[in-house]
């Protein structure tokens, strides 16, 4: 813990974030999280490699904040915009120097703590060595390896002014050497890009568990590349470009569009530069020249460079050193009526807990839609759908063959997806599928499924609403639910929703479903003014909310007025949290928590008292797609969906609110300075992680965490 507020605090980061304003900076906030995200990787209670993927889930989510929010920052500065003020009243320069020097220290704190899990695998005779530290044994088997497997690969270029500067993509490692020629008494600057299909690392014994990097391995063998010349020094650099997509409105081919502008993003400027503490001035001049970086946006590092890339070693490593495996259970109910969807679902309501319960439950419901000669339609939509495999997409594509009306909406705006899921709208189409990319201006977040099937003398639907993508591996990590319903009046909604994306009319009003952007900003501040009146008229007024981000000005200052009235208020929030919690006078009744742990809470579950104390089986409860951002609201299709059935109800607010709420095995307090604070442990330590993935399916039975009820919503900020 103290290693995360140093951070923060050396740079005066906590008190700028609140700058004498009600908001926390958007940014700053975000860092922080990663911060969160990096101390898991200094825990020692956490299994070794477990640690090593927490370090390079922090760098990678590095990664894509300078890709993009960085990216757009400093686009806005060159555009002569560097004084506009952001919510939190920072300037835009203000902001993005104050983002130079979190991440600096940031950097440092990875690097040690890289050099900590290093020595520890040390420890268990797992080793990340050197070139000085090979056996003879091992440079004859490299090079073997290199000859064979690197080499040709590699692209020796000079670098002088005879040769232009080579194109580096995003995220690229390139080694930089100065050479000397004794035959031709003379030296000469060069250029080693590392293939990114290359591994990072290469092991070296095959029978001990020792690892050299490529870099390393490239510099060993650098005479192959260019023959007759010394190495006089050496260095390595890592580029990140601006990854943001321009689309082109004007465009009448959607579709063409897109395909330009990722080509453009492969080519976006480069807006961060990292070199290794062993490159020359010289070079770091030279390099930096060629790709237009500044200063500022120049960074050394000490230790490895894109430790993104050390996820790879969990591939190699014991399972001793992992988390202990479990088993996601299949929802009871389904087996009840012998893995028949539909009859289950139509008896009641179906909730399924990702990923203690199997995603492969929502892939069988899509493949008994599919192969039921009943079923004559299916409508779907697609975020993310997954870059290689898509087994969503194969079910689909596999009941468009079969004859059925199946209609995707697919979002190609969902970023770092683009390309995958432009080649599965193709392959959709060509079975004969409808392919629906939806408003340019909107992107499509809502999670629904729709199966219409023909029963009797009529039709019926069935509808899947989640918080989460149709992800298989997201869901394997990714907290989320799943809400399986026949309930005719919320697929009514549903069909009208897909018609407003597939038809752009604007739908006729729906019936309990409420979605963004039409409606979803009205109906949750309608929610919030509610329970404002109920504390006025003295009865018990209560919020519970669990979401990724909190961001909009708008609600935030509508939750402040809540607190303001007497509303008590807990807000689970994982990532960026831009309110001011504990704040007398402002936010005394405002608790905001965020659980960083072995799976990323992503589910979206809002509770509104009604009137009782929560839980009560008298309250408001919805799942959602939308966290409460800006672009949540305006520039989304979301969806807010009521809970109605009372035993998932119950699950939802008894279970899975409860024990986020009482979790103080890995979560965190948001302090009115910004600083986060690990909750104080007491004898009766509680992980919601540890408690789902031990007790009974949800969806069979529902009375375990009674056995665990030992904490209530108490906490107070520091």
């Amino acid at each position: 813990m103290r290693r995360l507020n140093k951070g923060i605090k050396e740079n005066s980061n906590a008190k700028k974030m609140v700058n004498d304003t009600k908001l926390f900076n958007r940014e700053l906030s975000t860092l922080a999280f990663n911060y969160r995200v990096l101390e898991e990787s200094f825990n020692e209670k956490v299994p070794l490699m477990e640690r090593l993927n927490f370090l390079s889930i922090s760098s990678s989510n590095l990664d894509e904040f300078y890709m993009i929010r960085v990216a757009g920052i400093k686009e806005q500065i060159r555009s002569g915009k560097g004084k506009d003020l952001t919510d939190d009243g920072l300037t835009l320069i203000e902001q993005d120097k104050l983002i130079r020097e979190s991440v600096e220290t940031f950097l440092d704190l990875q690097n040690s703590c890289w050099f900590n899990i290093r020595d520890k695998l040390n420890e268990e005779q797992i080793n990340i060595i050197c070139i000085h530290d090979l056996l003879c044994d091992e440079n004859y088997y490299l090079e073997s390896y290199f000859k064979d497997k690197v080499l040709p690969i590699l692209t020796p270029l000079a670098i002088d002014n005879n040769h232009s500067f080579p194109f580096i993509p995003n995220l690229g490692l390139s080694k930089v050497l100065e050479l000397y020629s004794e035959n031709q008494k003379k030296t000469m600057d060069a250029l080693i890009p590392i293939p990114q299909s290359l591994p990072r690392f290469v092991k070296v014994s095959s029978k001990e568990e020792r690892y050299l990097s490529i870099e390393d391995m490239i510099e060993m063998f650098a005479s192959y590349l260019f023959p007759g010349f010394k190495i006089l020094s050496s260095g390595l650099f890592r580029l990140i470009r601006d990854s943001e997509m321009e689309i082109d409105d004007d465009k009448d081919d959607l579709l063409q569009s897109f395909e330009s502008a990722l080509r453009k993003r492969r080519r976006g400027i480069c807006i961060n530069l990292t070199f290794s503490s062993s490159t020359s001035k010289k070079h770091i001049k030279k390099i930096s020249k060629y790709l237009q970086v500044s200063s500022e946006n120049i960074f050394i590092s000490q230790g490895l460079i894109g430790l993104r890339d050390i996820k790879i070693l969990n591939k190699f490593f014991r399972q001793n050193l992992m988390y202990k495996p479990f088993l996601p259970r299949f929802p009871e109910r389904v087996r009840d009526f012998d893995g028949d969807y539909f009859s289950a679902i139509k008896q009641k309501d179906i909730l399924v807990h990702h990923p203690y319960e199997t995603f492969d439950s929502v892939l069988q419901f899509l493949r008994q839609a599919s192969r039921d000669s009943n079923v004559m339609s299916i409508k779907q939509t697609i975020y993310r759908a997954g870059k290689e495999t898509s087994p969503v997409m194969t079910e689909l594509i596999e009941a468009a063959e079969r004859g059925k009306s199946v209609t995707a909406m697919i979002e190609l705006k969902a970023r770092f997806d683009e390309e995958a899921n432009i080649r599965w709208a193709r392959d959709l189409e060509d079975a004969g599928g409808n392919v629906v990319f939806g408003y340019l201006g909107l992107k499509t977040h809502a999670k629904i499924c729709l199966v219409t099937r023909r029963e009797g003398t009529g039709l019926k639907s069935y509808a899947h609403f989640g918080t989460g993508n149709y992800h298989p591996i997201n869901a394997k990590i990714y907290t989320d639910l799943s809400l399986f319903t026949a309930d005719q009046v919320l697929c009514r909604d549903a069909n009208k929703v897909f018609n407003f994306m597939t038809g752009y009319a604007k739908p006729e009003p729906l019936e309990k479903l409420t979605i963004a952007p039409l409606s979803l900003r009205d109906s949750l501040e309608e929610l919030i003014e509610n329970e404002i009146q109920f504390a006025k008229n003295g009865y018990p007024a209560n919020i519970w909310a669990k979401m990724n981000a909190l961001v909009d000005p708008q609600i935030i200052n509508k939750l402040y007025l809540a607190s303001q009235s007497g509303v008590s208020i807990y807000l689970v929030v994982r990532g960026a949290c831009c309110l001011r919690p504990g704040v007398i006078g402002l936010s005394e009744n405002i608790i905001v928590k965020s659980l960083v742990g072995r799976f990323l809470e992503h589910s979206r579950v809002f509770a509104f008292g009604n009137g009782y104390s929560l839980p009560s089986g008298n309250a408001r409860v919805f799942i959602s797609s939308a966290d409460w951002m800006p672009r949540n609201f305006k520039g989304r299709i979301e969806t807010l969906v009521p809970i109605e059935n009372p035993t998932v109800h119950s699950q939802i607010l008894e279970q899975v609110m409860v024990a986020t709420i009482n979790d103080n095995k890995q979560s965190w307090l948001l302090n009115s300075d910004g600083t986060y604070s690990r909750i104080e442990k007491d004898k009766n330590i509680f992980s919601a992680h540890d408690y789902f993935m031990k007790y009974p399916s949800l969806s069979g039975q529902g009375t375990a965490l009674k056995l665990v009820k030992v904490l209530t919503p108490h906490l107070k900020p520091n």
